[in-house]
């Protein structure tokens, strides 16, 4: 687009009379059993700034973005107000609607009515239905304020760096270089590989671990755009979106920058460690960690036969799965930052059945003994490895959740006390010459890089992504991409899904000359600013807000000036700055204020209407089994 001619269209739309479009999504019912979307378009309808005011079962179905975009063509309306479900879900779909029918895609008010309103007051109709008018008509005060915002183009370097050499990441680097992009792969050990090339045998092709890697291997060093850094870690990371400066510092002690438009994260996990005395660990020879097993599995001389740990024969094995997983609190002791590990390592079940299974192959007379809150063999024919054990003779135990097993050594070998769900809550001591614990995953310490970019961490401790469905491995960091088990517990072909997925997404970003990002960010009115420098302390953000030095009539002063492309838009600075000379853009102070007048207005006319009609609402009733549920 011609920079002049879209800059005459913004100034053309700035002075354009305020015609708003109201559009009210039913959500299939998810708001519209609850709210009375129909009595909301009808109140906004009598708003000053409002031209068009609809109701639609589903405003993001094409036909429902048809509607917005026949009223912008039409001239009826210049400004948006979408009433619906959360604008992560599709705030990028009707802003694309806007740019489609020609008007700035940022000439747009999203309201949540669905989790804001529907979701938390299904009990009173009246009260959600007047809550949703008040918001949406805040909506229409702020995008009645609105300026024609155009987006931040930042030049972009062709070139990702791909942060940890594990199978994740070896796999992105390779996606990311067979689209003709350079990358450069950063992994802090002497090898690529990470927990991969420690796997024996890989389910469900029965591939050795150490296979799968050298083929990648032989790939990478193959490939012409792909710089591998070993014995390397990230010292140092600052810039932004299209031009990332990293300082890496080799195991020799020298220090060289790599320069990326993009950076993908694949740092991987790390196995839990059961602390001194859980279940008999470290305490015991005869118990051990599910990696340690199968390590010793992989240092046996024959592939069949008995199983030793030194020179004692195993002829009996209890398996106890979600050791350092779902953990209950006031039951398991937490974990150095006073966290508990509540989730699913997910992949743990399918390791320590396949485990089983190749140790009933080795010594078919061995005893197997699993002991489980549940298994969760969640993958795509996974279930037939508890079917083949069963079959095979191993014997399962269901422990309550709240009652974990209890390991006792026993000259030498383990007696294990627990109580079976399975068998109405039967008390057992089960004799065993070992005890394989079936530990969980926990995120590998990142802490380091964490700081540098303040990327987001969930409840977990895992790499948080902006969204599970929609945008699942992207970040709120700008050109920051997850790969593989840094943001989740994933087996390798998760994990590779999700590092082909972060590739082709990097690639995307920097697919063009510039990056075009959203405007949201701090602005300053120099001529309000008086330098006092309050904004400085408040920004966390290196590098997007600084002082600089201007010459207002002929005498040196200082002034705020923000970096767009370093600024999250948080409005930090906005908050304390005591001229209100800072805004951010498309959140202004101004709109904030007429946002807030406009919910706390009890005495305009749309309102009373829109009560007297909420009050006469009767929500959809649908019959089940001859009664009625509202």
């Amino acid at each position: 687009m011609n920079i002049e001619t879209s800059r005459a269209d913004a100034a053309q739309a700035t002075e354009q009379d305020v015609r708003v479009g109201v559009y009210v999504c039913h959500c299939g019912g998810n708001i519209s059993d609850v709210v009375d979307t129909e009595a909301v378009a009808e109140a906004l309808s009598h708003h000053p700034d409002v031209a068009v005011a609809r109701d639609y079962v589903f405003m993001c179905s094409d036909p429902g973005q048809s509607l917005i975009a026949d009223d912008i063509m039409a001239g009826k309306v210049n400004r948006v107000v979408v009433a619906a479900c959360s604008p992560s879900l599709h705030e990028m779909t009707f802003r694309k609607a806007l740019e489609r029918a020609g008007l700035n895609p940022y000439l747009y008010e999203h309201v949540n009515i669905r989790e804001q309103v529907s979701w938390v007051h299904k009990g009173d109709h009246d009260r959600a239905t007047r809550k949703a008018i008040r918001l949406t008509a805040a909506g229409v005060e702020k995008v009645a304020l609105q300026d024609p915002l155009e987006s931040i183009a930042v030049d972009v370097i062709h070139h990702v760096a791909v942060i940890g050499g594990g199978i994740a990441g070896m796999s992105a680097a390779l996606a990311v270089a067979e689209r003709g992009i350079g990358v450069t792969l950063i992994e802090v050990a002497d090898a690529l590989g990470g927990r991969v090339a420690e796997m024996r045998r890989v389910y469900p092709s029965g591939e050795q671990g150490a296979d799968l890697i050298r083929e990648m291997r032989e790939q990478l060093s193959a490939h012409p755009l792909v710089e591998v850094r070993l014995r390397t870690r990230v010292k140092a990371m600052d810039g932004h979106v299209g031009k990332f400066r990293l300082v890496l510092n080799d195991a020799e002690g020298a220090d060289s920058e790599v320069k990326a438009g993009a950076i993908i994260l694949a740092t991987g996990y790390d196995h839990y460690r059961p602390a001194e005395g859980e279940l008999g660990y470290g305490t015991s020879p005869a118990v051990m960690t599910l990696p340690e097993f199968m390590a010793l599995l992989a240092g046996q001389d024959r592939a069949d036969g008995p199983i030793k740990v030194g020179q004692r024969r195993i002829r009996s094995i209890a398996f106890v799965h979600c050791v350092g997983s779902r953990q209950i609190e006031g039951i398991h002791a937490p974990q150095a930052d006073g966290k508990i590990n509540d989730y699913c390592s997910r992949v743990c079940c399918t390791a320590t059945l396949n485990t089983i299974r190749e140790v009933q192959q080795r010594d078919p007379d061995i005893a197997i003994f699993d002991l489980h809150k549940d298994i969760r063999t969640y993958g795509r024919g996974h279930e037939e490895l508890y079917l083949d054990a069963s079959r095979a003779g191993a014997l399962f135990f269901r422990y309550p959740d709240e009652e974990p097993p209890v390991v006792v050594a026993n000259n030498g070998s383990v007696v294990v006390r627990t109580r079976d769900i399975l068998t109405w809550g039967e008390e057992l001591e089960i004799p065993a010459d070992l005890v394989v614990l079936a530990t969980g995953l926990m995120p590998r310490d990142i802490s380091d890089l964490i700081a540098m970019r303040k990327l987001p961490v969930a409840a977990d401790r895992f790499l948080q992504e902006v969204h599970p469905k929609l945008r699942p491995v992207e970040m709120a960091v700008n050109g920051v991409f997850l790969a593989g088990a840094c943001q989740g517990p994933m087996d390798i072909g998760e994990a590779c899904a999700a590092a082909q997925t972060a590739a082709v997404k990097a690639a995307i970003l920097l697919s063009k000359p510039v990056i075009a990002l959203d405007p949201f960010v701090a602005r300053v009115q120099e001529e309000r600013c008086d330098g006092c420098e309050l904004c400085l302390a408040e920004c966390e953000y290196d590098g997007a807000l600084t002082m600089v030095e201007v010459e207002p009539a002929g005498s040196g002063v200082r002034r705020a000036t923000v970096n767009p492309a370093l600024c999250v838009g948080c409005g930090a600075c906005a908050a304390v700055c005591p001229t209100r000379a800072i805004n951010v853009a498309g959140w202004t102070l101004d709109q904030f204020d007429a946002m807030v007048d406009a919910i706390m207005a009890d005495d305009i006319e749309a309102m009373a209407k829109a009560e007297r009609r909420a009050r006469s609402f009767t929500p959809l009733a649908v019959s089940i089994s001859g009664g009625t549920q509202q």
